[in-house]
């Protein structure tokens, strides 16, 4: 039995789920990130806030730095965080030897929910391949 390709058409099917490490994928260095979506916003953000300041007053650069702070955690934050999640699992899920390397690291874990109600999890710490094998098998018999 092949685990990779069974892990790839389990979460296809969405019989298992793969969590990523947000904060471990979503740092420089990691071949997911995206400077655009972690540096321009803040930037700019702080640039209108000083903007406000220096045109109006301390108040309105405040506000405006309040405003743009809410609006960034609402709106820009769940995007980052889904982008970084999609773009982790295509990554995860292209080669195996990547896959390990991530599971290695923490980057990735997988989820499933029996037929019987029992939640099972595989961290780092636990071997993926049997974790695939045993609930293959579970679901199977």
């Amino acid at each position: 039995m092949n685990e990779f390709e069974t892990l790839r058409e389990e979460i296809a099917a969405k019989r298992i789920q793969l969590g990523v490490h947000i904060r471990k994928m979503n740092t420089p260095g990691s071949p997911v990130y995206r400077y655009s979506e972690n540096i321009v916003w803040p930037f700019a953000l702080v640039a209108v806030a000083i903007g406000g300041m220096m045109l109006v007053n301390i108040h309105v650069g405040m506000a405006l730095m309040m405003a743009g702070i809410v609006w960034w955690l609402w709106k820009e934050h769940p995007k980052t965080k889904e982008a970084v999640f999609q773009r982790s699992a295509v990554l995860a899920l292209s080669d195996v030897r990547i896959f390990d390397g991530l599971w290695a690291k923490g980057a990735l874990t997988l989820y499933v929910e029996t037929p019987g109600g029992q939640r099972l999890a595989a961290t780092r710490r636990d071997d993926w391949r049997g974790f695939v094998r045993k609930v293959v098998a579970e679901t199977a018999g």
